[in-house]
């Protein structure tokens, strides 16, 4: 499979579902994660796209994918919460040599952008990028506009988030994960930032489905991609039936209250 092929099943038709349960290694107890043999095979019934997770996880469970229409993306890059001044700074924990042999399709890192530490990120999503360059695997830039240093231009509606995007871009992924900036206006700079698929992330579980499911369709209409999200998804009271609502808005164009009605969100 070359690398268009590895894009078009993680994007079919241009659209992602997918799913991050790698916060068990920076996060853990964390809610959802318990059974994750469980989740896996529920996020696989719901048909999502890619489930992006650690080396070790994708290790053990990539085989129940296996004739399946979702794939396993290797997340690259890990801090825990107990890193104290360095919980923001990622490191890479692994190459995307093993990906492949691994049971995965693509590889994935993360930039906090305006951290300490943002210099030796980049400099780790560039060895990413070129490293799965090489072997033909797509990478996922996960780049974050938030820290300390952070210093938007002046005027800046999306307060670093474009040029979050734009970084992933530039240093060679072929999709970014970027967050919703609040409203569809300032969202659209951020999806006009660069040509690749962007997809947005959910952040901390609310317990407001319907606002999640109405943000994402709003982001739909702005540009996005899709969603890479996670906790909204693994750690709501029903998770088969959340990922399937975003399934919903994302390959069939459904609004949020017809997805919400339809599985009783």
């Amino acid at each position: 499979m070359d690398k268009a092929s590895r894009l078009e099943k993680m994007l079919p038709n241009g659209k992602g579902l997918w799913i991050p349960i790698d916060h068990g290694l920076s996060d853990y107890p964390n809610p959802g994660l318990e059974n994750t043999e469980v989740l896996i095979r529920e996020l696989i019934t719901a048909k999502v796209d890619v489930i992006v997770a650690q080396k070790g996880l994708v290790s053990h469970f990539s085989h129940l994918c296996q004739g399946t229409q979702t794939s396993m993306v290797i997340h690259l890059s890990a801090s825990t919460r107990h890193g104290g001044d360095d919980a923001s700074k990622k490191v890479l924990v692994g190459d995307a040599s093993e990906i492949l042999s691994r049971g995965g399709i693509g590889a994935s890192a993360q930039v906090n952008m305006g951290t300490p530490g943002e210099a030796e990120m980049l400099e780790a999503l560039g060895k990413v990028t070129t490293d799965s360059h090489h072997i033909g695997l797509p990478v996922l830039g996960m780049v974050y506009a938030r820290g300390p240093n952070l210093n938007p231009v002046s005027g800046d509606k999306t307060q670093g988030v474009a040029q979050a995007v734009r970084v992933a871009f530039e240093i060679g992924c072929d999709v970014a994960k970027t967050t919703w900036t609040g409203d569809s206006e300032s969202f659209k700079q951020v999806t006009s930032a660069a040509p690749i698929p962007m997809l947005v992330a959910g952040g901390a579980n609310t317990g407001d489905t319907r606002s999640v499911l109405l943000m994402v369709e709003k982001a739909m209409e702005a540009g996005a991609s899709g969603v890479c999200m996670g906790r909204q998804v693994f750690a709501h009271k029903y998770p088969i039936k959340m990922a399937m609502a975003l399934r919903r808005i994302i390959h069939d164009g459904c609004s949020s209250t017809e997805a919400a009605d339809e599985f009783d969100l």
